[in-house]
């Protein structure tokens, strides 16, 4: 892994949940000590040091608690840090709660009182990892809601934005954005299967005048129809120019096939023949031959 090391520069402000560049200021048989400022000083485990480093030097560090709440530094990265959410596996459940794997050496606890459902060894959860305020520990939430913020949305229609879907109404799925508010992706506009707690991008279709977020996984107007235009130009050449499938095709097989609606599938079949880049023939369509 590499490790930014540096000389000379002063640590910055150091806290719990979040990665840090700190000054490497001795080594013990346990590993190296860092100057974590007002935190004091915080131990790199042996195991975690990086294969070059010196006195004097930097490491960029992830800082959490150990088992008996003294800061501990890492140079791994969480599955997810404080203030995001992402589907984790339950590795052990106890008398204080369950305990799922977030990419460190110390699993994430889930307290009873933040389970909405109690959570069973060997599934997988969305959760909401938090900075516990008084505690000052980090832990994990599968109560979303009370995290999902209630503010008017920041977004206006077409923008891009990060989806994790995790729920599924009659109207579609549920899903958080950018690891703040929640919006719908309506079901007949989604062509794929999507699993819960999966990372996907995604676009802004609309929000409503009551702050509700309507959600899409394809660009919107233009930009989408040059996307299909790419994507339909690059599969004809692999396919040796031609592809039996045109505007005389049924919706249900241009879906199966680029996932998106027959209109969609002519306004780029037609923007590609205006460019003189295929020709429609009635049952295909055919990449235009460059003269030599």
């Amino acid at each position: 892994m590499d490790v930014r090391l540096v000389a000379g520069e002063s640590t910055r402000m150091a806290h719990i949940g979040e990665r840090a560049t700190l000054t490497i200021l001795r080594e013990k048989n346990f590993g190296l000590f860092l100057d974590g400022g007002d935190l004091g000083e915080i131990l790199l485990p042996r195991r975690e040091m990086p294969v070059k480093w010196e006195i004097g030097g930097q490491v960029d560090v992830f800082l959490y608690n150990d088992s008996e709440d003294r800061p501990v530094a890492t140079l791994k990265q969480p599955f997810a840090m404080p203030g995001q959410f992402a589907r984790l596996k339950v590795v052990e459940v106890t008398d204080v709660g369950a305990f799922v794997d977030w990419g460190l050496p110390k699993d994430l606890m889930v307290p009873f009182r933040e389970q909405k459902v109690r959570m069973v060894p060997g599934k997988f959860y969305i959760v909401r990892v938090y900075l516990d305020e008084n505690t000052g520990r980090i832990a994990a939430s599968t109560r979303l809601a009370r995290y999902l913020d209630q503010t008017p949305p920041p977004w206006r229609g077409g923008e891009a934005v990060s989806l994790i879907p995790y729920g599924k109404t009659p109207l579609g799925y549920k899903a958080i954005i950018d690891h703040t508010h929640s919006g719908l992706l309506f079901a007949n506009e989604v062509f794929q299967s999507l699993q819960p707690g999966e990372q996907l991008q995604g676009y802004i279709a609309d929000v409503r005048p009551d702050g509700k977020i309507d959600l899409t996984l394809h660009a919107p107007g233009r930009q989408r129809v040059g996307n299909l235009e790419e994507q339909i130009f690059s599969e004809l050449q692999a396919r040796g120019g031609f592809w039996n499938i045109s505007d005389s095709s049924s919706a249900q097989e241009i879906n199966d096939e680029l996932g998106v609606s027959k209109r969609t599938f002519k306004q780029a079949i037609g923007a590609l023949f205006k460019k003189g880049q295929i020709v429609i023939e009635e049952n295909g369509i055919r990449l235009v031959k460059e003269e030599d």
